[in-house]
């Protein structure tokens, strides 16, 4: 049985659906033909958040940082590599606390850097602190697990 993924494009932000198979294919995306993929996490505000969030059949693991915090400043490397390890099997966003206050308070982010992991839409997992590039992938990967 194929079963189909949704996932939203980094570029455009419209929902596509693949067939799971095809998902190291490198899929791009049918309204703006932009790889689904890149290799890099995607940068996202408020009004584009919960579309990612609930959009993706994949889970979307997301970094809480702002731009002040040295902590966040060291591990932002690191999350840029784990999106390079992770993809196509998870995506990863980042939120600049700093501009977008309204979702750090949503989610009661008391401390940055903060990792969260979604699933459909819920919180699977939350890791405050730095990390590294290869604790960013063992963490991501033991907690998301399964689709």
């Amino acid at each position: 049985m194929n079963t189909s993924l949704h996932l939203v494009c980094p570029a455009c932000s419209t929902r596509n659906r693949i067939p799971a198979s095809r998902l190291t294919d490198g899929p791009k995306c049918g309204k703006c033909s932009q790889p689904l993929f890149n290799g890099t996490p995607v940068n996202l505000t408020k009004p584009l958040f919960n579309r990612h969030i609930n959009g993706n059949d994949i889970p979307v693991l997301v970094d809480f940082w702002a731009p002040w915090c040295g902590p966040c400043k060291m591990m932002g490397p690191a999350f840029h590599q784990a999106a390079s390890l992770l993809e196509p099997n998870m995506r990863l966003i980042k939120v600049n606390t700093e501009e977008e206050q309204a979702l750090g308070s949503q989610f009661g982010i008391q401390s940055i850097p903060t990792l969260m992991l979604f699933r459909r839409g819920k919180e699977i997992a939350r890791q405050p602190g730095a990390m590294g590039a290869e604790q960013i992938v063992q963490w991501a990967r033991q907690h998301g697990q399964g689709r």
